[in-house]
């Protein structure tokens, strides 16, 4: 148990934007919620050969949603594809050289490939904890639940999928890299998906309805065992790998859904990635199937995430976005130890869907151009939370949902427990955001 109780202007400005009447900020302060050590959530230990033991647990924070009508101390998250890292990642993490275990290839190393990406109930509890009282495996149209491995794509880039051993895995089109999470009324879900990128609408049961994939990519998900449409803009294949679909919010008639790719497109290639500020903000139309908006969210200087200040502008990432009433959200902009929340709008923001820029043959392509030199107004956004000045906020947050009483929730994601770390829940009180949704 680690309650918090800090006082900072930040939380003046986040009051200003996210209340009616700023008076709820009087005795500002976070809670942070421990894990309750759920069985449920233990995963595998792995001893690597002449390496390291690592006893891996179920990361559960890779998105949140809690919807009005739930109980006001109950959220839903939902967990990415499971353990994996880069071959340059595993010396750090087995103790065993990544070339040894990759063999020299290109790969992505999954030490529990089996694993199911799932949506998990939790629950906050008195004690400050947070329990897990269901789990939601996603699945396929005939049951069979899912893996997290990777797609066999032709038309974006992916990697290939190595065991903890570097024997090479089967890429399947049904799995799934799940990482934004809203809840509807009538009980189904809509998913995020880091990998295709695609967005997904689930059953309540887990089992996949539908995926939205970009234009011209449906061919690589053909064996896919559930419905695959390609309603999405097609320069989306340009997503940079790793670097999707890594957020989902909802307007208030649940008529309209919102992502946002998490980091710039590699348009033309991975070095105007390296270098760019523009991503992309989509609105998408329930009933049609179709995208209606497209908007562009510049990304921070990399020098202001205090806690890891960086040259490299491609470290600054959105992992989630959550829906504050009419056009204005709440923005998680972060690098791997800093997390920002940015209010941002819509209002007054070109929508840019259909333009040139949506155009792969463009040159110069939105991400080699400043918004100023396209004539661009981009959504606007204004910081309201920074978690440099609460060390108390772990690192890696990746979820956000509202609570009944309008506290603002948090969670990080743990990577699965493969670098010693454990999922956490931070709560900012009388955060006011309840006057806007519930």
């Amino acid at each position: 148990m680690i309650p918090t109780v800090r006082k900072s202007a930040v939380f003046g400005l986040l009051a200003g934007a996210l209340l009616i009447s700023s008076s709820a900020w009087a005795e500002p302060k976070i809670t942070v919620y421990d894990h309750a050590n759920d069985p449920i959530l233990k995963l595998k230990t792995i001893a690597w050969e002449g390496g390291k033991t690592v006893s891996m647990t179920v990361g559960i924070g890779s998105g949140a949603y809690r919807h009005p009508k739930d109980p006001g101390n109950v959220v839903y998250t939902v967990s990415d594809r499971g353990p994996n890292f880069t071959c340059g990642a595993a010396a750090k993490i087995t103790g065993i050289d990544g070339k040894r275990i990759c063999k020299g290839a290109k790969a992505r190393i999954y030490p529990v490939p089996s694993y199911t990406p799932s949506i998990y109930g939790l629950k906050l509890n008195d004690d400050n904890t947070f329990s897990v009282f269901e789990v939601i495996a996603l699945k396929d149209r005939d049951g069979t639940p899912i893996n997290g491995l990777l797609n066999p794509l032709t038309v974006a880039k992916t990697e290939i999928p190595v065991d903890g051993v570097g024997n090479e895995l089967k890429q399947d089109a049904s799995a799934v890299d799940a990482e934004g999470l809203i809840k509807l009324s009538d009980g189904t879900w809509w998913i995020g998906e880091e990998n295709g990128p695609s967005i997904l609408h689930v059953a309540a049961n887990g089992r996949i309805l539908k995926r939205y994939v970009p234009e011209g990519s449906e061919k690589d998900f053909a064996n896919a065992n559930y419905d695959v449409v390609g309603a999405l803009p097609a320069i989306l294949v340009k997503r940079q790998t790793n670097r999707g679909i890594e957020s989902m919010a909802v307007s208030e008639d649940e008529k309209t859904l919102y992502f946002m790719v998490q980091n710039p497109l590699a348009n033309p290639n991975a070095g105007a990635y390296k270098k760019a500020k523009n991503t992309r903000f989509f609105a998408f139309d329930r009933t049609t199937e179709r995208v209606t908006g497209e908007y562009v969210y510049t990304l921070d200087d990399p020098q202001t995430f205090r806690n890891d200040p960086s040259d490299k502008q491609n470290a600054p990432r959105i992992s989630e976005v959550l829906g504050l009433g009419g056009e204005r959200f709440l923005v998680l902009e972060r690098t791997n130890k800093t997390t920002k929340l940015h209010e941002i709008s819509l209002e007054g923001a070109t929508n840019i869907l259909g333009s040139r820029w949506d155009d792969l043959n463009t040159a110069p392509s939105l991400e080699q151009t400043s918004v100023a030199d396209a004539g661009i107004n981009p959504v606007s956004k204004t910081l309201r939370f920074d978690s440099a000045d609460f060390p108390d906020v772990p690192v890696k947050m990746e979820g956000l949902a509202i609570l009944g009483d309008g506290s603002l929730f948090t969670i990080n994601d743990d990577d699965f427990g493969i670098t010693g770390g454990r999922s956490r829940v931070v709560v900012v009180h009388d955060s006011g955001v309840k006057a806007h949704m519930n």
